[in-house]
């Protein structure tokens, strides 16, 4: 499909924080791909297996970690683009670096983590991520870091959209590389942030069901589900319930993401760069207000059922010990942390505390239960409720 004018170009990016000198050929890949490779081959990216999505260490091998989410919200990122005719490896690239920043155990791990950070500037699973991945994360020689193009760490960082109070992790960043934090991101940033959504909001439902936390006759009550669910009986009425129930989950993803390309499509006529996509001053890579209210619907949903179900909440609570455990524990004696670690570990605060929570942040589930184990001499009990 030809790129739209409103485009992110590669061969136009703002370039990089730090110059790089490289022999040999750099082969022919654009800059934007040259990011989306980076994030790939991180050890941060890899650490994702191993990471809550919804379900904390479950046992079972079908349930979704941060990574396989991650790649989901890419692959529905890149039909988007390519539709709306935008960068499809700068949505990738954003698509999947997108969670790098978050802790294990998920919100119940970035909560434990805000906790312990409260005296030296907080924490921040999203600026984290552009912290991970500016600064901790480095393989090259000559500088920290990925160095990733401004474009991407743009997108990282607002996805969301501006930013006015960013906290120190982000702040520092854009002291370095400024990002211009107070304008909204390029489309491609606004259709990963889209992209996420419709991802989590259906495979959750998956994840769910599975799990037995949702019953279908529950999720019916949403019209919207309902409608389509009859549409599905119809068509394949002979067919097993979970065949049914991932076509009703197929069908939802096809649906939103059409109505953002329908709605989008109207809200970016007359833009005639990247530069109008930023100046818009609104979110431009949207939801229809009928698709939107759907699906606000269905968020309260899957709160109320899922993400603050009893057995979720205990477990959660539990995992939020661990975490708060370790800090405390590396906190009171460095030493218990592995020797790299302790080297560079900083003498004062608040810098010495942000040391440990980069350490904390990049573990997996089942690293940091086994370091609490190690450091308490019992395991954690009760991490895994499917």
């Amino acid at each position: 499909m030809q790129r739209a004018p409103y485009a992110s170009d590669p061969a136009a990016s703002r370039g990089r924080e730090f110059t790089e000198e490289r022999e040999g050929s750099r082969g022919p890949r654009s800059e934007f791909q040259r990011d989306r490779d980076r994030i790939v081959h991180s050890i941060a990216f890899r650490r994702l297996r191993s990471k809550t999505q919804v379900f904390i260490a479950p046992d079972g091998d079908h349930y979704r970690t941060r990574l396989t989410h991650s790649l989901e919200v890419a692959q529905i990122g890149r039909v988007l683009a390519r539709e709306l005719g935008l960068d499809e490896d700068l949505t990738e690239a954003l698509c999947l670096g997108h969670d790098i920043g978050h802790p294990p155990f998920g919100h119940a791990g970035e909560t434990a983590l805000e906790e312990a950070m409260a005296h030296a500037g907080g924490y921040d699973h999203n600026a984290q991520g552009l912290r991970t991945l500016a600064r901790l994360e480095s393989p090259y020689c000559d500088h920290d870091g990925l160095n990733l193009t401004w474009e991407t760490l743009e997108g990282l960082a607002k996805h969301n959209g501006p930013i006015f109070e960013p906290g120190w992790a982000l702040a520092e960043i854009d002291r370095a590389f400024p990002l211009d934090l107070h304008s909204w991101p390029s489309l491609e940033a606004q259709v990963a942030a889209v992209a996420d959504d419709i991802a989590y909001d259906n495979h959750d439902i998956d994840d769910g069901l599975r799990a037995g936390f949702l019953d279908l006759d529950d999720l019916l009550a949403l019209d919207w589900l309902a409608d389509q669910w009859r549409a599905v009986e119809r068509r394949f009425p002979h067919a097993p319930r979970d065949r049914q129930l991932r076509e009703l989950v197929r069908t939802q993803i096809g649906l939103m993401a059409n109505d953002l390309l329908m709605h989008t499509r109207e809200q970016v006529k007359g833009m005639a760069s990247v530069d109008d996509i930023r100046a818009a001053g609104r979110q431009l890579a949207a939801f229809s207000p009928e698709m939107r209210e759907q699906e606000r619907m269905l968020k309260r949903f899957m709160y109320e059922r899922l993400y603050y179900h009893e057995e979720q909440l205990e477990t959660a609570q539990r995992a939020h010990d661990v975490i708060s455990k370790l800090f405390t524990a590396y906190h009171g004696e460095p030493a218990q942390m592995p020797a790299e670690w302790l080297a560079t570990l900083p003498e004062g605060e608040p810098r010495r505390s942000r040391h440990i929570a980069d350490f904390i942040a990049g573990m997996t589930d089942r690293y940091a239960i086994t370091q609490c184990a190690r450091i308490y001499g019992e395991m954690p009990e009760g991490l895994s409720n499917v």
